[in-house]
């Protein structure tokens, strides 16, 4: 994975700076092919799946069908289901792909949320605001409310409300000696 991200920071620079360009759409074409995960694809057929208004019930399933073998190649969900699931403001940044990311179907989740690989978000009405960051491994519990602009360190068990600008970080790990 470090080798494709640096091929695409050191080629793609050119593309990249206007997101256009043959070179940008050739680099993300080669990334989605090695990796099984294009962004843009997965959620745009993401938010059609869920939209109760969209009629077309054959591109509706054929949507969900490539959602989930998306999501079962890299272990994960996104709380996709024809025509409910949770709600996203904006697509997530996921730095590491979708690899291990649970998330409850009737989560609410905020704008420019950076999501790292093996975060769990438990379903219960969890809501999450703008510009949060979620650390690898982190898990979110039912009926919690997190912030804008949290931070929410590697391997947090969150089971109380954020406030905002806040982050959250494990406790000094004790030695416990017989």
């Amino acid at each position: 994975m470090r080798f494709l991200a640096k091929v695409k920071t050191v080629i793609g620079k050119i593309g990249e700076e206007k997101q256009s360009g043959f070179l940008y759409y050739f680099i993300n074409l080669f990334v989605s092919i090695i990796t099984g995960y294009n962004h843009e694809k997965y959620w745009k057929r993401r938010e059609y799946c869920i939209n109760p208004a969209r009629k077309n019930i054959f591109w509706k399933l054929y949507c969900l069908l490539y959602i989930k073998r998306v999501d079962a190649k890299h272990l994960s969900s996104f709380g996709t289901f024809y025509n409910s699931g949770c709600k996203f403001i904006s697509p997530p940044l996921l730095p590491h792909g979708p690899n291990g990311i649970i998330i409850g179907h009737d989560a609410v989740i905020g704008k420019d949320v950076k999501i790292f690989q093996q975060v769990t978000i438990a379903q219960g009405g969890v809501i999450i605001g703008d510009n949060v960051l979620l650390g690898a491994g982190s898990k979110i519990l039912s009926k919690v409310r997190i912030g804008n602009n949290c931070k929410i360190g590697a391997n947090c068990v969150v089971v109380e409300d954020v406030p905002d600008g806040a982050t959250v970080v494990l406790q000094k790990p004790r030695i416990i000696q017989k």
